[in-house]
């Protein structure tokens, strides 16, 4: 392949994306861990009930300046992404309702996918697939990274130690192939990026290694719910979409927001986000259903993670005093959910004499943390790509500049 890129989530479909809309007619494959595409932005459904849909990461995500991503107009002129036009409401420690915190993720200009946030990415993988097709391998777990003897491409390695391509260029768009945790929750020997830039030698994707090896995050405890037409019937009620728990509500309850949700037939979805507090006191729980347990081999804990979503079900109840009863949960833990300050620096995502390059929102800059992030690294990484790759044409980029 001319590029692979690790993680099909925001970033990757944005920088497949933004590289089609610039002109790009190498061959594309994007390798995601999960079902399909979109990430902390998709969608949970059932192959056993069609109309069920659950935002379960995100639900909405947030422009915060201007000029805005130049990805965003193709999607809203597709219809792949809508204005939010939820309530936003905020809940004190004494579970007074007040209004909408000045939060991050929830100021700016509010945007959710269409009909479901897993628009998002479902818009941009239709983009990255203008003039030439862009490949999609889902469920498909990268364990191993390998520069190739003449340095100027990569081999990628399954999780059975299978190879899986070769690539003249390599994105990694997450930084779960950098962060040390792979070693303590899955049991790996190495830190596969780390493993790789010692193999190569190269100073600069060495120093881009360790910068993101440093990153530290915040994870957060999902409980995923699902009520019926008749139970629902008190949520339907409430006068917010988004509920933000101020510092002291989260404190006491251990929540950091909830999202409620329409789905078909009358049920209702709610989505409880833990605080960080609370997902730290977890953090070896998964759910059984999440690719860490599916995919990745994490040790399941029935009995463990049967408590969290007790935990998490119950502190709703009180903090809400309303009834989730007859409701279906599941836990969905995301161990590296919010990256902390100062992330990636932006002169260390492409490092082109490795044919590496990195986005997400752990690249330091306007949006980081967000999905906003994701799309502005995405964009200013496709930019360096094409200049590079006009550059280096005998690395087996066909590039046709605009």
């Amino acid at each position: 392949m001319d590029l692979a890129v690790i993680g099909a989530g925001t970033a990757g479909c944005a920088l497949a994306a933004a590289l089609r809309l610039r002109g790009w007619s190498g061959s594309i494959t994007l390798l995601e861990i999960g079902r399909g595409t979109g990430g902390r932005t998709a969608t949970r459904r059932s192959r056993r009930d069609p109309s069920f849909a659950l935002n379960h990461g995100a639900p909405l995500f947030n422009i915060s300046a201007n000029p805005e991503p130049r990805l965003l107009e193709p999607l809203r002129q597709g219809g792949w992404i809508a204005p939010f036009k939820g309530a936003i409401y905020s809940l004190d420690g004494d579970g007074r309702l007040g209004a909408a915190l000045p939060a991050p993720l929830s100021s700016g200009a509010l945007w959710q996918g269409s009909p479901h946030m897993d628009g998002l990415c479902r818009g941009l993988l239709s983009l990255a697939q203008q003039n030439q097709p862009t490949r999609l391998m889902s469920g498909t777990l990268v364990r191993q990274l390998e520069p190739l003897t003449d340095g100027k491409g990569w081999r990628l390695y399954g999780s059975e130690g299978q190879p899986l391509l070769d690539c003249h260029w390599l994105v990694l768009s997450g930084t779960l192939l950098a962060d040390p945790r792979c070693q303590g929750v899955f049991g790996w020997s190495e830190v596969p990026l780390q493993r790789a830039a010692d193999q190569r030698g190269d100073p600069q994707l060495l120093q881009a290694s360790a910068a993101l090896a440093a990153i530290k995050s915040t994870a957060s405890s999902n409980l995923l719910l699902s009520l019926g037409e008749v139970s629902a019937a008190a949520w339907r009620l409430q006068p917010w979409s988004l509920l933000q728990f101020t510092p002291d509500a989260q404190e006491r309850w251990g929540i950091r927001r909830v999202s409620l949700q329409a789905m078909a037939d009358g049920r209702w979805g709610v989505v409880v986000e833990s605080s960080a507090a609370f997902a730290e006191r977890h953090l070896q729980v998964h759910g059984s259903r999440s690719s860490a347990a599916q995919v990745l081999g994490a040790a399941p804990q029935p009995q463990a993670e049967a408590q969290v979503i007790k935990a998490l079900d119950q502190a709703l109840q009180d903090a809400l005093n309303l009834s989730t009863a007859g409701g279906e949960g599941q836990l969905m833990r995301w161990g590296a959910a919010f990256p902390k300050e100062p992330g990636l620096p932006p002169k260390l995502s492409l490092c082109p004499d490795s044919h590496i390059g990195f986005c997400g929102d752990a690249i330091a800059g306007l949006g980081f943390g967000r999905v906003e992030g994701a799309l502005r690294s995405a964009e200013a990484l496709a930019e360096q790509l094409q200049k590079v790759g006009a550059e280096q044409l005998h690395s087996g980029i066909n590039v046709q500049p605009n």
